[in-house]
C-alpha cells in the first residue's frame, strides 16, 4: 500500500479552528467482518486492534464529566468490540445520542442475532452503509453476497420499527461513490433510494447520507496504482466551496482511536495526524482521552492537509452526509468543473 501523507501536502487548505465540542467519534476496533475497497481505516477480519479496558474507563469518565451530546461508534465493525453493549448502555443512561456505524451484514453474523433488538431497545441511531440499491454494484465494492445480507439487515431493522414514521428509531443509509468522482446530489439520490428500496424490497429509512471518498488508505492507494490520484485531487480542489467550511464536522467533533488518542477527525486518525493541544500537554506529544477531562478545545487550530478538500468539494461531505441541502447548489456541485 502506498504511503499517502507525503502526497497530501501539495495544496494549501484554508486554516480553520474548532468550535464547542459536541460529539465524540470512537473507533472501537479495526476488526470487521468485511473488507471494503473504499474503507479509509483498512478494516478487515484479520485486524486485532480494539479499545482497551483502560481507555474505555476513561471514555466513561469523559461522558460523565463533559457536556458532549453525541457518542458516534465506528470501526471496523464497532459491534465486534466485546464491550460494545456496555458502552451503549452507559452512554444512553447519561442521556447521550448514540450512533452505530453499522455495515448491516454484522446483524446476520453468528453470535449477533439479537444485536438489532438490542439497538432498538436502547434507541440507538443506526447509520448503515449501502453504497447502491443495485446488487452488482454493492457486491463489486463490498464483496459477494453483501447486498443480500444488507437487505436482510434492513428488513430486520424495519421489522423492529427502524425508519418507520413515529417510531423514534432513526435509520439512515450511507452512500459513497464507487470511483474517483463526487457523490451525486443527496436530495435527488435519497428520493431514488427510497423509491427503489420500497418497490423492490419494502424497505423504508429516514435519510440518505452521501459521503465523498477520501484519497487515503486503500482508496487513495488504489488511485495511485491506477494513475488516477492527481486527477481526483484536482477534481476535489476545483470543486472546493468555501461556504462548506463553517459546517465541517471537525469543528465540533473529536475522533478517538482504539488506544484513546485524539484526532480532529477519523481521516486524520488514519493519517496519524494527532489533535494539537498547544501548551496543554506535559511530557507527552499526543493528546489522549484523559486530556478531555480538563482541556479546552474551543478555538483550537485544526490540522489540515489536502485530503480536507474531500469534505469541502461540491455539496460538502461529513459523517452526517452533505453539508448543504439546497437543491440548486446540489445540482451544480455534482457537475464537472
Amino acid at each position: 500500500m502506498h504511503a499517502m501523507l507525503p502526497l497530501l501536502d501539495q495544496l494549501a487548505f484554508p486554516a480553520i479552528r474548532r468550535g464547542p465540542l459536541e460529539a465524540l467519534q470512537i473507533n472501537l476496533t479495526y476488526r470487521c467482518n468485511q473488507r471494503c475497497l473504499h474503507c479509509h481505516v483498512n478494516a478487515g477480519p484479520t485486524r486485532t486492534e480494539e479499545m482497551t479496558d483502560e481507555s474505555l474507563a476513561l471514555l466513561h469518565q469523559v461522558i460523565d464529566a463533559h457536556p458532549v451530546q453525541t457518542l458516534d461508534l465506528t470501526g471496523g465493525a464497532p459491534e465486534m468490540h466485546p464491550r460494545f453493549r456496555e458502552i451503549v448502555l452507559h452512554a444512553r443512561r447519561e442521556g447521550l445520542r448514540v450512533i452505530d456505524r453499522c455495515n448491516l451484514t454484522i446483524l446476520s453474523e453468528p453470535g449477533y442475532e439479537d444485536l438489532a433488538q438490542f439497538l432498538a431497545e436502547q434507541g440507538v441511531e443506526v447509520s448503515a452503509s449501502l453504497p447502491c440499491y443495485s446488487r452488482d454494484n454493492v457486491d463489486k465494492q463490498r464483496g459477494d453476497g453483501v447486498f443480500e445480507a444488507s437487505i436482510n439487515g434492513l428488513q430486520q431493522l424495519n421489522a423492529l420499527g427502524y425508519g418507520q414514521p413515529g417510531s423514534g428509531l432513526i435509520l439512515n443509509l450511507v452512500y459513497n461513490p464507487q470511483g474517483a468522482s463526487l457523490p451525486p446530489p443527496q436530495v435527488a439520490l435519497e428520493a431514488d433510494y427510497k423509491q427503489h428500496l420500497a418497490e423492490d424490497f419494502g424497505i423504508v429509512f429516514n435519510h440518505l447520507l452521501t459521503i465523498t471518498n477520501q484519497p487515503i488508505a486503500r482508496f487513495g492507494s488504489t488511485l495511485v496504482s491506477k494513475g488516477q490520484f492527481n486527477g481526483y485531487m484536482q477534481l476535489l480542489r476545483d470543486s472546493y466551496r468555501p461556504e462548506n467550511l463553517d459546517s465541517l464536522m471537525c469543528r465540533s467533533l473529536v475522533s478517538v482511536d482504539w488506544q484513546g488518542y485524539l484526532y480532529d477527525c477519523d481521516f486524520n486518525q488514519m493519517l496519524e495526524l494527532p489533535l494539537p493541544l498547544q501548551g496543554q500537554l506535559i511530557g507527552r506529544e499526543r493528546a489522549h482521552l484523559r486530556d478531555l477531562l480538563g482541556a479546552t478545545l474551543d478555538g483550537n487550530p485544526i490540522i489540515t492537509r489536502d485530503h480536507c478538500y474531500a469534505c469541502t468539494a461540491g455539496q460538502g461531505s461529513s459523517c452526517g452526509g452533505s453539508l448543504t441541502q439546497d437543491p440548486e447548489k446540489l445540482l451544480h456541485s455534482a457537475m464537472p468543473r
